[in-house]
């Protein structure tokens, strides 16, 4: 296990970034199409194709599924990687057109002090198809792809991911946070995630003796618009559309496990969810609760981890990394 999204057999991971822009993308590929599914929560969402993940719709599988900064002009991302996947033969057939099947979803970036001049050109297109050119490449997390150019209240944000077995299945969580709130206790280095920490995978401070009143207020950044947490649960476990919204759904708790305040009008957080169907449910009900119980669990992991592992180096602009601050 590399207690990441990659412990999901049948799906590969890519990541992309531009350092001067301070943005990227992240992008997970079915190695075959996927059943999908997604939950939003936040007041201020962007997404593409998200609509068709509804369990009332035709299209049961996704090829892909993009997170990635730059607000709206990232699901341009999108584009990127259908056209890497249709070069390959992928997509939903449509008599002789494969269609690629690629929903997506964007944070805001756009006020970390990069370099934007070129975010209303190609450059998210471009950035989604070099994710797909680094799938082989090892997983990185903090700051890194979608999770490159994120902040949070107080911190840097970035891509976390956790995973951990349930029975005979696998369930991981990558998570990009950008979150209008904090991950972390008031002005302490402790995260709100700290009961659910495995082997001391963010700094091993668990939870404060006790937690100061003020740390109870909610603290945000900006203005509507300008935050989003994204993640993607997967599972091998085979599950219908209606169960995978379900998992969505509970991996939800996860977010407010791990960040406060959480789902606020200022935040676009979605949570995706993907089954690559390789083990089947023996008992549908008791397993989709033990999946979606551990997925909110990998959820907060997951979100601790991409604030806890973002770049040390500071940067103008942005609020100062976990590492550099409590490391």
């Amino acid at each position: 296990m590399n207690n990441d999204l990659s412990d999901i057999p049948g799906l590969r991971i890519g990541n992309a970034a531009d350092e001067d822009a301070r943005t990227g993308v992240t992008v997970v590929i079915c190695d075959e199409p996927c059943v999908a599914a997604c939950d939003v929560r936040g007041g201020g969402p962007g997404t593409r194709e998200t609509d068709l993940l509804d369990p009332e719709r035709t299209v049961e599988q996704v090829d892909a599924l993009v997170l990635s900064g730059g607000s709206a002009f990232g699901l341009d991302a999108a584009s990127g990687v259908t056209q890497w996947l249709a070069a390959r033969g992928r997509g939903f057939p449509i008599g002789t057109a494969n269609v690629p099947i690629v929903p997506a979803a964007i944070l805001f970036d756009l006020l970390n002090g990069g370099d934007k001049t070129d975010v209303e050109g190609g450059l998210y297109r471009d950035l989604g198809a070099r994710a797909c050119d680094a799938l082989d490449e090892p997983l990185l997390l903090g700051s890194a792809g979608a999770g490159f150019g994120a902040t949070t209240a107080t911190l840097r944000g970035g891509l976390g991911s956790a995973s951990a077995k349930v029975g005979a299945f696998t369930v991981g969580v990558l998570a990009a946070v950008n979150a209008a709130g904090s991950a972390t206790i008031g002005d302490t280095g402790n995260f709100w995630a700290g009961t659910y920490e495995r082997d001391g995978e963010y700094g091993g401070l668990g939870l404060p003796g006790s937690i100061p009143q003020e740390a109870l207020s909610p603290r945000t950044k900006g203005s509507a618009g300008q935050s989003t947490t994204l993640c993607v649960v997967a599972t091998d476990a085979a599950l219908t559309k209606v169960q995978a919204r379900r998992l969505a759904v509970m991996a939800q708790d996860g977010l407010a496990r791990a960040l406060h305040p959480v789902h606020t009008p200022l935040d676009g957080d979605i949570v995706f969810a993907i089954s690559t169907g390789k083990v089947a449910l023996a008992d549908p009900l008791r397993d989709l609760v033990a999946l979606g119980s551990e997925a909110a669990q990998c959820a907060a992991r997951a979100i601790a981890r991409g604030v806890y592992l973002a770049d040390a180096t500071p940067l103008a602009g942005t609020p100062p990394a976990w590492q550099a601050k409590f490391g």
